[in-house]
C-alpha cells in the first residue's frame, strides 16, 4: 500500500459521509435521495411508481411524464389478476434512481409523477373500462404529459393507443410472447388477444413501423394479421438465431418516427416470472429484457406500458420486479426521446 495514496484517501474519505462525489449526475442522485447524512428510507413512506413523487391533480400543474395505474383485467382469456399489477409494481423498492447503462437519472432529469390510476366507472364492463381508459389518455396527451402505463392486462394498450396515435399513427415495439393480433372471438374483438389489430383498422398504430419480439406458444395460428399488416415479427427461436445485437439494429430499423413501446411481461420465461396469466415456457431473461429496452434508447418513445403482472401467481416478488424494472427502463428512454423538450 502506498503511504501517501493512503493518506490522501483517508484525508478525503475518512470524516465524510456517503454522499461525497465528483460526478455532476452522481451529485444531482445525491440531493434527490439524502438529506444530510440521512438517505430516504425505501420502506417508508407512500409507495408509487419507481419512486416517483405521487401527484393527484395531474390535470392542473401537469408533469412531463406521468406514471399511470390501470387496473383492469376483464380481457384476460386465462388466469385473471393483473388488475392487481399497478399495486404490485408500486410496491416494489429501489427502483432507479440511477441508470448505469445509459448513464442517467430520468426523476433528476424531468419532472416526474406517479398520477394515480385512472378513474373508471365500472369494474364489470370491458367496453366501458376501455372508453374511460381512452378519455383519460386523451386529457393527458391534450395537457401535454408523457406516459408510462402500468396494467392491467393488455388490452389496455388499445384505448390508449387510441388516444396517442389518434391524427398521427404511431410506430410500435412490442416485446411479449403473443403477438395480440388475433380476431373476434366469443361476442368480443376488446380481448387482450387483439389490442394491436384493433390499433391498426384503427388507423392509430402503423404496422410498417411496429416490430414485435419474443413471441412463441402455440398460438400462432392466431397471428397472421401481423405478417399480413406488414409488421415484422420475431419469433423467440429467431430472436435465438439472430442474437440481440441484430435484433436491436432491426428494431431501429423499424421503429420509426414516433412510437409507444409494449412490454408484456409473459415476454419473460416463467422460470424468472410466472406471475402472470398467460405464461409460456423458452422467454427472454430479465438481462434480456433490459438490453432490449436500453438498446432502443435515442429511439423517439413517446408513450408506452407495461401489463400483465399478476403478483397472486408469484409469491417471490419477481415478476413485480422486473415489470417495475421495465417501467423505469421506459421512463429513461422517454426522456431520452428526440421531440422530449424539443
Amino acid at each position: 500500500m502506498d503511504a501517501e495514496k493512503l493518506a490522501a484517501l483517508r484525508a478525503r474519505y475518512e470524516a465524510s459521509g456517503g454522499a461525497e462525489t465528483e460526478d455532476p449526475l452522481f451529485r444531482r442522485i445525491i440531493e434527490s435521495q439524502f438529506q444530510g447524512d440521512r438517505r430516504t428510507w425505501p420502506f417508508a413512506g407512500l409507495a408509487t411508481f419507481c419512486g416517483a413523487p405521487f401527484q393527484a391533480d395531474a390535470l392542473t400543474d401537469p408533469p412531463e411524464i406521468g406514471l399511470v395505474g390501470v387496473p383492469m383485467d376483464l380481457g384476460v382469456t386465462n388466469r385473471a389478476g393483473a388488475r392487481l399489477g399497478p399495486r404490485a409494481i408500486r410496491g416494489v423498492e429501489r427502483i432507479g434512481p440511477y441508470e448505469p447503462a445509459l448513464h442517467m437519472a430520468p426523476l433528476t432529469e424531468a419532472r416526474v409523477a406517479d398520477i394515480g390510476d385512472v378513474p373508471m366507472a365500472s369494474r364489470f364492463s370491458l367496453e366501458t373500462c376501455h372508453t374511460d381508459i381512452e378519455s383519460h389518455f386523451k386529457a393527458l396527451r391534450a395537457a401535454g404529459i408523457r406516459t408510462v402505463a402500468a396494467g392491467g392486462d393488455h388490452s389496455i394498450s388499445l384505448p390508449i393507443l387510441k388516444a396517442l396515435g389518434a391524427g398521427r399513427p404511431l410506430g410500435m415495439v412490442h416485446i411479449d410472447a403473443h403477438a395480440d393480433t388475433g380476431g373476434a372471438y366469443e361476442g368480443t374483438r376488446f380481448h387482450h388477444g387483439g389490442p394491436f389489430r384493433e390499433a391498426v383498422l384503427e388507423g392509430v398504430l402503423d404496422p410498417a413501423r411496429t416490430i414485435q419480439i419474443g413471441i412463441r406458444g402455440g398460438a400462432g395460428y392466431l397471428w397472421e394479421f401481423s405478417t399480413a399488416s406488414g409488421m415484422t415479427l420475431i419469433q423467440m427461436h429467431e430472436f435465438a438465431e439472430m442474437g440481440l445485437p441484430a435484433v436491436l439494429e432491426l428494431a431501429r430499423k423499424v421503429a420509426t418516427g414516433p412510437i409507444y413501446v409494449s412490454f408484456d411481461v409473459d415476454a419473460v420465461d416463467p422460470g424468472f416470472a410466472p406471475g402472470t396469466g398467460t405464461p409460456e415456457v423458452g422467454g427472454l431473461t430479465p438481462l434480456q429484457v433490459q438490453q432490449l429496452l436500453r438498446g432502443l434508447a435515442g429511439l423517439d418513445v413517446v408513450g408506452g406500458d407495461v401489463v400483465e403482472v399478476a403478483p397472486q401467481y408469484d409469491a417471490s416478488t419477481a415478476t413485480a420486479q422486473i415489470g417495475a424494472q421495465a417501467m423505469f427502463q421506459i421512463l429513461c428512454l422517454l426522456v431520452r426521446a428526440p421531440s422530449f423538450r424539443g
